[in-house]
Formats: structure tokens, sequence, C-alpha cells
């Protein structure tokens, strides 16, 4: 950081996003509105309103035109293209768990590409805050510095840093990550196993394998307590398409050409967001398709040019002429199906990289410019977080899913006020013991729904026969990946399984759930949507085809009114469901079939609503305003996904097998 304070002039511009969108015309208009005047603040702002997925093109100073343009206040999106650039504002305010949802770091970009230098918010979301430090954008939760920014006052960087942990503070004060990666991590050591571990100390299984992978730096603790700042290696790093043009940019202008990335065999490119940008409603309306295509010519230009491992998903055209030969899918569900480990650590540019945790390992998402300094040092930073034990007893009955158990967390009020942000979530209980690897993939995979850094399951023989099911790996336990007896928890939630029933999560937030037997009104569906990292491996296969088929026996199919999408998550999830017949039963059933890709889940393909008054229910992990298309989007378990396809409206399996065996009740 090149100044000691923070010194916005005697007129700053600050930019409350209000809850009243009127509120938020005033300020863009030139009226400065006080704390008071602006009225209750927006809580939860995701990334997907920072930059919807259609601005991720950009990777480059055009971002500046785009921070806040998916802003949603009082159902309307009041902040144009240009207006916080012409606006010349450098601070926004904003209420609770600021930046939650994706690991886009365009979002923190584009705040500061057009102008912003603070952004003040009751609380951040881990990835968010990250980012924004990475890049030296400032954050902070101190309303108090309001007034006195508004009154002309200079803030000293060190109260802006005060709180913050050692290594952001160093980070921030460098002026970002990878100025900071040069001077301090590029003879980083990894330190030996046993040095953390020699003590008795009982310990989490995170923290054992964190400290199998932790590195010796001049700036950070080999043995970093809950909060403190650390750097360690992981043992596979990834990326895909939205992010790898970013990261190289960066990495040139601040580097070079030349560049020497470390360890390159362990660094896996995915191409797995762009099969269908040419049937991307978003995509086309923007015209923003050529943009899409320049993004992905990046990333093949970097990949090709350091020798990189890559994996492309294929459009149905492609797919019809493949030999076979290509093995391809979403990024994070590939690192499950072919990589990861138990006890290694996977980081990726996607926020639901903790789906691998199923297997035993430290997974987690970062951001561009964490990915860029890793591609170079090897190192990846990481704030030590506190463990959070989650319970999970009784025996699930037939109807509930892992999805209907993360959808239920995801409402509780603990959760909801934010106390599982930035915690690792540790699974256990009989419930979870019980579980396929595939189902507990659908738990840590939406511990980003839930806040945490990661999601993270002991191994088992299940996963022992889940690696040689699927890999053909012979896998062999250690004893010491476990966590001990006495391991310290932040918290204990638990959970009787047995009590739960079928979940939806209300539009907007996958908070928002409820239990689906208490809807009072009936609610019709226009999309049904299978598919997604969360929900397009191939047990939840079996889920769609086993409703389906069962509908088909009885006379039903999908009715003119819904249109029925099933996207496949991997090209080994598509050749099973060949070999099964499952293939045949959807296209009886009036199901389109997508190839494996992220397609509407992140509005990037068929699937997504294209005008406001549409009502989708989807097997996806998030429904945030705008995320899927401009309708309504519920959420709900495979099951319930294709029983409500065949209703026309939201219900679930059991509730659809009684409405067909009583039809005049």
């Amino acid at each position: 950081m090149s100044v000691s304070a923070l010194d916005l002039g005697a007129a700053p511009r600050l930019l409350f996003l209000a809850a009243d969108p009127a509120r938020v015309r005033e300020q863009l208009s030139g009226q400065p509105l006080t704390r008071e005047a602006a009225g209750p603040l927006r809580d939860d702002v995701s990334t997907d309103e920072i930059t919807p997925v259609r601005i991720l093109s950009y990777y480059d100073e055009r971002l500046a035109r785009f921070p806040y343009t998916g802003f949603q206040a009082g159902g309307e999106q009041p902040i144009g293209p240009g207006a916080v650039q012409q606006g010349g504002f450098q601070v926004v305010v904003a209420g609770r768990r600021y930046g939650k949802g994706s690991s886009r770091e365009h979002s923190p970009a584009a705040e500061k590409l057009a102008g912003v230098r603070l952004v003040i918010a009751e609380s951040f979301e881990r990835i968010y805050r990250q980012n924004a430090d990475n890049i030296g954008l400032l954050t902070s939760t101190d309303f108090g510095l309001i007034e006195r920014l508004q009154r002309g006052e200079a803030v000293p960087l060190d109260e802006l840093v005060a709180g913050r942990d050692a290594l952001a503070s160093a980070i921030l004060r460098s002026g970002g990550l990878l100025a900071f990666g040069q001077a301090h991590l590029r003879q980083a050591d990894v330190i030996p196993a046993q040095a953390g571990i020699q003590d008795a100390t009982p310990r989490t299984l995170f923290e054992k394998i964190i400290a199998r992978h932790i590195l010796a730096t001049p700036v950070t603790s080999t043995k970093p307590q809950p909060g403190e700042g650390c750097f360690i290696r992981a043992d596979w790093r990834f990326i895909h398409e939205y992010y790898t043009g970013m990261a190289a940019h960066m990495l040139h202008a601040a580097l070079g050409q030349a560049l020497a990335l470390h360890a390159p065999e362990s660094v896996v490119v995915f191409e797995d967001h762009t099969s269908y940008v040419e049937e991307s409603p978003a995509h086309l309306a923007g015209g923003l398709v050529p943009n899409m295509r320049a993004m992905m010519q990046a990333q093949r230009d970097f990949a090709a040019a350091y020798g990189l491992r890559t994996h492309r998903t294929l459009t149905d055209a492609e797919a019809a002429a493949d030999d076979g030969s290509n093995v391809a899918g979403i990024s994070h569900a590939m690192m499950a199906e072919r990589y990861a480990l138990p006890g290694q650590v996977v980081v990726g540019t996607d926020s639901h990289t903790p789906h691998s945790g199923a297997l035993g390992c430290v997974a987690f998402g970062v951001g561009t410019t964490d990915m860029a300094n890793a591609f170079v040092t090897g190192a990846v930073r990481l704030t030590m977080p506190q463990v959070l034990r989650v319970e999970l007893d009784g025996v699930l009955t037939a109807s509930v899913a892992a999805k209907d158990v993360v959808l239920h967390l995801l409402q509780l009020p603990a959760i909801r006020a934010g106390r599982g942000v930035g915690k690792v979530f540790e699974f256990t209980g009989s419930a979870v013991r019980a579980l396929s690897t595939d189902e507990r993939a659908t738990l840590t995979n939406m511990t980003a729904e839930l806040g945490g850094l990661t999601g993270i399951v002991a191994p088992d023989a299940e996963t022992v026969r889940f690696l040689k099911e699927r890999r053909d790996v012979d896998f062999v336990l250690e004893p010491w990946m476990a966590s001990d007896p006495g391991a310290a928890y932040c918290e204990t939630i638990r959970v009787d399984c047995a009590r739960l029933g079928p979940m939806v999560a209300a539009p907007g937030d996958p908070g928002n759930g409820i239990p689906i037997e208490s809807l009072t009104q009936p609610v019709k569906v226009d999309i049904a949507y299978g598919g997604s990292c969360t929900a397009g491996k191939r047990e939840d296969f079996d889920h769609y085809h086993a409703v389906l088929a069962w509908g088909l026996e009885r006379g039903l199919r999908v009715p003119p009114s819904v249109q029925l999408y099933l996207q496949y998550g991997t090209t080994a999830v598509r050749d099973y469901c060949a070999e099964r017949g499952y293939d045949r039963t959807f296209a009886a059933v009036g199901a389109r079939i997508l190839q494996p890709s992220c397609g509407a889940c992140a509005n990037c393909g068929p699937g997504s609503s294209t005008s406001p008054g549409q009502v989708t229910v989807s097997a996806i992990n998030r429904n945030f305003p705008g995320r899927s298309g401009p309708g309504e989007v519920w959420l709900a378990s495979p099951a319930t996904v294709m029983a409500s396809a065949l209703a026309g409206e939201l219900v679930s399996f059991p509730e659809l097998r009684r409405r067909v065996a009583t039809p005049h009740t």
C-alpha cells in the first residue's frame, strides 16, 4: 500500500445499497444520503448481483462499467452499466453477509476498477473478503467510519486493518497478493508432516490435513490458530474458463510473459461453463457470445503455452461425433471423480470446490488472484478456520435425500444469521455413515451455501468402495484419517434425520427452506431442471430415472406446459445412464438431455428462465435473484424436481404417489 491513510477528499461519494430502490436512484442522480436517510440496507448481496454471470466474459479494465448491475431492491434493478463509475462513488455500504455466493473475483475487481476504495458491511463472506484483500480493495465492518468519511476525515490505514489477521494486514499493506507473493513466497517450504502433529493434542481431521501441508514462510506461523493466516501447498489446483483469462492477464501484467509455473503437473484446466453459451438467453440478449468465445480462447492459449492438463466439455453436435475418448465434465465433480484422494488438499476457482470433501480431503474455493499467485509460487493462502461439527443421526426415510438435509440446515436460524461463515463443516453421525459418496458430495458441495470454507466427511469403507468402483484405485486408509476424540469444535449442530421430510427453498435464497408439505397454495412450474455439480452425479440420475420410470408405468408424461431439462455432470455419468437405458426413459417422458456442463445453474445454457413470470423447480444449489434467469427458482431434491415436472406443480414424490393412487381425493 503506497499510502498510510484512506483520504477521499472533502466530499466523498458514498453509495448505500438500500433496500428501497428509490433511495438508490436518489444517490445515482447525485443526491448524497446520510446513513439514517438511506433506510434499511440490503442483506445478502451476492456476487451474482455485484457482477452477474453474463458479465464474467470481461476480465480486464472493461469490468469497471458493470458493478451492481444485477443488484435488486424492491424487485427492481436500479443500477445500470456505468452508473457507479460515472457517479464517482468511492465507498459502498451494505448489510449482512456481503459478497455471498460465487467465488468470482470479478466482483471486487469491478468495484475497484469503477473507483470504489472501501466497502463497509455488517459482515462479509470469506471468499469475497479474501478476494478484496488480494487486489487491495479495503473492507470494513466499522459503521462509525461513515460519518467520519462524510466529514472529509482521512482514516489511517492502521485503523482500517485493525482487527484483521496479520497476514491480511500484510497483504493489504503490500498492495495485493501478487506483490506480496513475489516478496515472500517463492522460497516457501513444506514443513515436515511430523512438525504439525508431534504433541498429543486432539485434532480434527481438517487440522491434521492442514498440518501435513503447511508452508514455512517468513511471515506466517507454522502452527496457526483460528483467525490467523497461513500458506499451504495444494496437491491439486484447478481453474475454469471464467477465471483463466483474468489470471493470465494479472500474471502477465505483473510478472511479464515468461512465467515459471510451480509444479504444472498438479494444475488441471477445465472448460465447463460454455458448451451451451450460444443457447444462453442472457448471453445472446447481451451480445456477449463473441466475448465468451474470446474468454475461452484466452484459457486455451494459456493452457497450451504452459502445457497444462485440460478437460473440455462438448456441445450436442460434438458429443454425437465423439468417439468416447473425451473425458470431461463440471470441474469440481471431475476432481472427485478422477483426481482427489483422502488426506489431500484441493483448491479451485469455484465456490463449490468443497464437493471433493466427500472423499475426506480438504477442498476449498479461491479467487483469481489466489490462484494466479499459487500458479507461480505453489502457495495457497488460508485463514485458519474453526471447525463446526454437524451430527446427522437417525435414519433418513426413502423419500429424503442429502439435498433435503442441506435445505433443512440452511434454514436454521444459526446458519441464516451467518454462524457458519468461514467455518469448516465436519459432517458426521449415523446418517452420514449410511450415505453414499455421491450423497455425501451433496452435503460438502453445498457448504458454499452454508457460508463455510469447506465441508469434510472422514473417509471410511464407503470411500474405499467408491474409489475402487469409480476409479479403480486401491486406496488404503491410514489411522490418522479421522478426527480425534476430544478434538475442539466451535459448535455442534445436531439433526435427527428421521424427522425430516422433503424440503424446498423458496425463491431468492437457498436459506428460504420449508417442508414441501407446508405449502398452502399450489405452485405451478414452467421449467424443471435436473443437473449441475450438486445434482448431476450418478445417484442423482438414479433418482431422476426412478421417478420418471414410475410415472411412465402409470401413463404419466411431462405436461406441455412444463419444459424438463436433464444435464449430466460428467461424461462418466452420461455413459453410466446410457448403459442402463436411462436415456430412453428420459426421452420417452419428454425431457431434453444436455451434455455435461455448468448450464442453467449459472445462467449459461438451456433451462434458464427467459421472463420474470416463469417459475422453475431446480436441483441446483443456488436461487439468488437472477442466478438462473429473471424468473423465480425453487430449489428441491432430484426426486422432488421430477415429481413436480410430472405434476406441473411443486409436489414431493410421496405426495404424487398418493395422488395417483387416490385420484379423486
